[in-house]
Formats: C-alpha cells, sequence, structure tokens
C-alpha cells in the first residue's frame, strides 16, 4: 500500500512517539510506506523540526548501514519551569494537610495528564543515560515508575515491604528508615531484575533517603549499578541525607500545620538537567 506524504507523517510520528530510545532503521519505514529512502529522510528532517519547536522531543540520528533514528523524549527549559510552576501551586494547597504534618498527594498520582508530564520530565533530564529498568518502592512510588518506564521504553519493577507467594523466591534486605530510624525489610524478586542491569531508582517523596539506600543496597545483591535516582517531592532535611546524587521536581521546604501553610518551591531539576531542547 503507497502512503501519501501527509499520511507518512502521521504515522511515522505515531510509531516513533510510542517507541522511544528504540532505533529504527531508514529501511523499515521504507518498506513499510513503499517509499524511497530519500524521502523518509526528508519526513524524518521535517518531525524532527516540528518535535524540537512543540517541545515534544527530538530524533537522533545514528549513521551506519545498521544505523537509523530515535526518538529522545525531551523537554523546553520554559514549558518544564511552567509546569514545575504548576505542581508547586497545586502541592502549596493548604487543603492538603493531613494530621501529622503528611500531605495528601494522591489526587496528584492518579491524574492521567500530571503523571505523563512528570514522567516525560524526568525522563528528559535521564535520557542520554544507559538505562535497562526503572525500580520503585510499593506504593505510591509505582504509577510514576510505570509513567516514567513508558517514556524511557525499559520495564520497571516493584520492590515491596513483605514477601507475597506471587513474587516467587526473592532478596530481602534490612535497611534502617533516615528519619524515623526504624529497621524495615524490603525484597525484590529474583526474576525480576537480570544480574549487570543498570537501574533508574524512582520514588513519589524523599526526606532522609533511607528507603532509596535501601534499593541502593539492594541493587548490589543482584549486582546491578544505580544510573540515576529520581524524585517527585524532596522534603527539607536539616541532617545529613543518605542519598546524595538525584534529580527531584519539586522541594518541600516546610510545613506548618497550626498555621495551615505549605511552602514548596522547584527541585533541583533545572541544576541536574542541562540539556534542554
Amino acid at each position: 500500500m503507497k502512503f501519501r506524504r501527509s499520511e507518512r507523517l502521521v504515522d511515522m510520528t505515531y510509531y516513533l512517539i510510542n517507541h522511544p530510545r528504540e532505533l529504527v532503521s531508514l529501511t523499515f519505514f521504507s518498506q513499510r510506506y513503499s517509499s524511497a529512502k530519500s524521502s523518509i529522510s526528508e519526513d524524518l528532517v521535517i518531525i524532527r523540526d516540528t518535535f524540537e519547536n512543540q517541545g515534544i522531543g527530538t530524533l537522533q540520528t545514528v549513521p551506519g548501514a545498521a544505523g537509523g533514528v530515535k526518538y529522545i523524549p525531551k523537554v523546553k527549559k520554559e514549558s518544564a519551569q511552567e509546569f514545575i510552576n504548576q505542581l508547586c501551586t497545586l502541592i502549596a494547597d493548604p487543603e492538603r494537610l493531613l494530621p501529622g504534618g503528611y500531605l495528601f498527594m494522591t489526587d496528584l498520582l492518579g491524574d492521567a495528564q500530571i503523571l505523563n508530564e512528570v514522567g516525560k520530565h524526568i525522563a528528559s533530564a535521564v535520557s542520554d543515560r544507559d538505562i535497562d529498568v526503572i525500580m520503585t518502592v510499593a506504593t505510591k512510588g509505582i504509577p510514576i515508575a510505570q509513567t516514567v518506564a513508558h517514556h524511557l521504553n525499559v520495564p520497571f519493577i516493584i520492590v515491596r515491604r513483605d514477601n507475597k507467594v506471587t513474587e516467587g523466591s526473592t532478596v530481602s534486605i534490612n535497611y534502617v528508615s533516615g528519619s524515623s530510624k526504624r529497621l524495615q525489610m524490603m525484597s525484590l524478586s529474583k526474576r525480576s531484575l537480570k544480574e549487570g542491569a543498570k537501574v533508574l531508582i524512582v520514588d513519589d517523596f524523599m526526606k532522609a533517603g533511607g528507603t532509596i539506600n535501601g534499593m541502593v543496597n539492594l541493587l548490589s545483591e543482584f549486582n546491578a549499578t544505580v544510573a540515576g535516582i529520581a524524585v517527585l517531592v524532596e522534603s527539607e532535611y536539616q541532617e545529613e541525607r543518605l542519598v546524595d546524587d538525584y534529580i527531584s521536581l519539586i522541594k518541600l521546604t516546610d510545613v506548618d500545620v497550626k498555621e495551615k501553610r505549605i511552602q514548596v518551591s522547584p527541585g533541583n531539576y533545572f541544576s541536574e538537567q542541562a540539556d534542554f531542547i
């Protein structure tokens, strides 16, 4: 079936967006649309320019016989600032305050549009890294890990705080919570992670970093390496944090239950990522 150029552009765009960071050969597109490679190359230039102008991402060309093109999720700095400022406004709503100074975040983690943007912004920050899998701990980190995994085109795995028969054989470790100093346990199915994998750790919230540090230690049991750490919200912490190298979108600077006040600011996202479109 012969495609018109407008049809090719739509279908190629759809295919690339749904296969991020996957190397697609020009031969594949040429055979898919029964078109010359020169025409495909011209189409890809149009798509690349549109992606970059609209802040969708960019196309990376790999030369050579085994080369092709990759869609790399990226964001514009201006759009990232707008989105993170919007998140700050939403999180600073005093109606989010719960007893004990906790914040209600379930609505944000259940909003598909917000989650998609969170995932894309985290993916953009780490898109140049070699990542095999996303790791998070049950339960609130799961939707974030899932959407980051989608934008990076890799699987995600879930660390649990208890053993379940459906997980099969597991590896378990004890770790000390950074803020409460309590001894806790986390486990991961042996089948879920290959030895030597490069892992991006993702979570919804970090205070002292004890849980994330526990995941780092758990990875050593699999001889896996940490490719990066990213969190939606980091909390101000006066003592020494157990995690140093990480990316955060939002920083919770102060919670005053009596005055019903929540103070937030952008996290270290912009200082940790210099490679915008």
